[in-house]
This record gives structure tokens, C-alpha cells and sequence, in this order.
């Protein structure tokens, strides 16, 4: 599909202006033609867009809903400058700095406004992210209008569209996986054996979970003993070597330690 669309370059759009201006009939005859003056295409608007498909529409509504949350102030001078790759100053610039937020139903666009031109982003069909950069004067990102710099816009559209992606993505990093959080949260078969799930809320396991954020910039990893210890004082109830040799297994099975080759040692995945 991106072969196709990416087929339509400013080659194409030039010889197909020619098929049809051949029919079309226009003031200037051959003889005007041949002495120069002639019709030229220059670009009006242009849309680049981007799909990004979940693999689960849960995960798309709640990526989605946390965008929509997070990401009311991408029309701001200092966001848009990051998005659209130019240094802005809002005295020098004609133009208004905003966030629009559109609700249709229970469908919900953010538009974010840069001069003459905007980027949209909403939740298509229910499981697909759907990002449209679409500029309505090319000057607007330092590109003339005529048709041979249809390649340099596009370029430029598409960088928009990544730098918001990134953005996004860079604010959400902090956001627990729901895949992960499903994985650690509820019980589940790995490598074949039932693992118990971390129940949040549950003493022992904060008591757990806490002890290995303790122990995050550990260098040489942990052991029964010292891992032992950090629970014991974080439970503030007595803690045996056998429950902590059963949830060592049970962070192991889950993905969130590992042990070291042909020792007692685990770190942190």
C-alpha cells in the first residue's frame, strides 16, 4: 500500500495535469505556449498521514484516552515548534496558538493549529491511531508552492507526523504496559508452569515490589538474603527464606528478574 501511494510523486501529478490540459480548452493558443507562457501547477494543500494499527482495540481506547488527556497544550508556541521543527517566536508570528479538541459522538479529534496549517490526531474505526499533518500553505514550513517540491513537503509532513509520535511516546514511557500490567496482575502459565499473580494492594506484594525498587541501582544484583532483608523491614511481619525463594520464582516466571549464569544472583530485567 505505501509503494502505491508513494507512487503518486510530483512526476505523475505533472504528466496527468499535461493529459488533460490537452483537452481542456484555455485563452492561450500553441503560439503562446511556444513563446512561454503557459499554466504551471503550484500546491494548494497537501495531506501526509499515518495509521498505527493495536493489536487490540482496548489498548488503542486506552492509549488513546490518555493521549487526549495528556496532550491539551500541543498547540502551545513551545510544542508546536517541536512538532513542526521551527523555532518560533509568538510576537514575530501571525498566527494563533491553540489546541482544539472535537467531540462527535464518542469520537474525539485534537487539532493542533501552526499558521496556516494544523495537525490532527484521533482514534480511527476504534483500534487504529490515525495522525494527519495537513499543510494549506507550504511557505508555512519554508517550502514554495510549485509542484517540484512536492518531495521536500512530503519529507517535512512525515517528520511532523514522527515527532508527535515520539513526543507521545516519550510521554507515556513512564505508563505501566498494559500487556505487562495484565501479565504481572492476574494469574498466568509461563514456561509451562502456573505463575500467582502480584495483586496490587496486596501487603506482600507492595513489601516486594518496593524492596526491588530499592534495589534499582544495584549494581551486582541481589540474593535470597538481601532481597530478604529489604521485604522483611518493608512487610514489618516475619518473612522466611521459603516465601522468599517461592516469590523469587514467581518474579522470575513473570519476566521481571532473571538469575545470573551459575549463580544465586538476580537482576532486574
Amino acid at each position: 500500500m505505501q509503494t502505491i501511494c508513494d507512487q503518486l510523486n510530483a512526476a505523475r501529478t505533472q504528466l496527468f495535469f499535461e493529459r488533460w490540459m490537452r483537452h481542456i480548452p484555455t485563452p492561450l493558443t500553441a503560439a503562446d505556449r511556444a513563446g512561454g507562457y503557459w499554466w504551471e501547477l503550484s500546491m494548494r494543500q497537501i495531506e501526509m498521514s499515518r495509521t498505527i494499527v493495536f493489536d487490540a482495540p482496548r489498548r488503542a481506547r486506552g492509549f488513546f484516552e490518555a493521549v487526549v488527556a495528556d496532550n491539551l497544550d500541543i498547540g502551545r508556541p513551545d510544542e508546536v515548534k517541536v512538532i513542526f521543527g521551527r523555532k518560533q517566536i509568538r510576537s514575530n508570528t501571525r498566527s494563533e496558538f491553540a489546541t482544539k479538541v472535537v467531540t462527535r459522538g464518542t469520537d474525539v479529534t485534537i487539532n493542533a493549529f501552526y499558521k496556516h496549517s494544523r495537525i490532527k490526531q484521533y482514534l480511527k474505526e476504534g483500534r487504529a491511531l490515525r495522525i494527519e499533518t495537513v499543510i494549506n500553505s507550504p511557505t508555512d514550513l519554508r517550502v514554495n508552492r510549485r509542484l517540484t517540491n512536492l518531495a521536500e513537503l512530503v519529507d517535512k509532513a512525515r517528520m511532523a507526523n514522527r515527532r508527535l509520535l515520539e513526543c507521545q511516546r516519550a510521554g507515556q514511557g513512564c505508563a505501566i504496559e498494559a500487556a505487562l500490567w495484565e501479565r504481572i496482575s492476574q494469574p498466568s502459565l509461563q514456561e509451562g508452569q502456573r505463575t500467582v499473580a502480584l495483586r496490587f494492594g496486596d501487603p506482600r506484594a507492595m513489601a516486594l515490589t518496593g524492596a526491588l525498587c530499592i534495589g534499582l541501582l544495584s549494581v551486582v544484583g541481589f540474593t535470597n538474603k538481601t532481597l530478604r532483608g529489604l521485604v522483611t523491614q518493608l512487610l514489618d511481619r516475619p518473612y522466611t527464606r521459603t516465601q522468599m525463594t517461592y516469590d523469587l520464582r514467581r518474579l522470575r516466571l513473570l519476566g521481571l528478574i532473571q538469575r545470573l549464569p551459575k549463580s544465586n544472583t538476580y537482576v532486574l530485567t
